[in-house]
This record gives C-alpha cells, sequence and structure tokens, in this order.
C-alpha cells in the first residue's frame, strides 16, 4: 500500500511539473508576443507620425497650388475685357 501512494504522490508531482512547464511555455510564448507587438506598435507609431508631416507638407502645396490659380484667374480676368473690346465687343 505505501508503494501505492508514493506511486500516486510521485505522479502528482510529475502532473504539476508538467502544468507548470506547460504554463511555462505559455508565458514564454505570451512575452514573445507581446514583444513583437511592442515593435509592431512602435513601427506603426513611426510611420503615423511620418505620414502625418507629409500629409502637412503637401497641404502646403496644395495651398501654394490654389493661391496661384487664383493669381491666374485674376489675371485672365484682367485681360479679358481688353481682348473682348478688341473683338469689337463692350
Amino acid at each position: 500500500m505505501q508503494r501505492a501512494c508514493s506511486s500516486g504522490a510521485s505522479r502528482r508531482r510529475q502532473v504539476a511539473d508538467g502544468e507548470n512547464m506547460a504554463i511555462d511555455e505559455r508565458l514564454d510564448r505570451l512575452v514573445e508576443r507581446h514583444e513583437a507587438l511592442s515593435q509592431s506598435v512602435e513601427l506603426l507609431t513611426k510611420d503615423v507620425r511620418e505620414l502625418g508631416q507629409r500629409f502637412g507638407e503637401l497641404g502646403k502645396y496644395v495651398g501654394d497650388v490654389a493661391e496661384g490659380t487664383a493669381r491666374l484667374l485674376h489675371i485672365a480676368q484682367i485681360h479679358e475685357q481688353p481682348i473682348t473690346r478688341l473683338e469689337g465687343g463692350e
């Protein structure tokens, strides 16, 4: 009978050790995943900042183009009156 008890205790210890090993392995995998996710977030944060900067530069460029277009429109309107007079209009 003693043997059965010690065998049972030994088996419980092995199961507990196996469970601990499984938990340790799962924790290791979780730590690896966490590190990978942290790196991904860092890279995404950097990309978003760069895109924000580029978007700001693009907005300035679009503003410059709009301003130039408005100037050209004004010049065209100024020159339209003399052209109309030369063509026999107003």
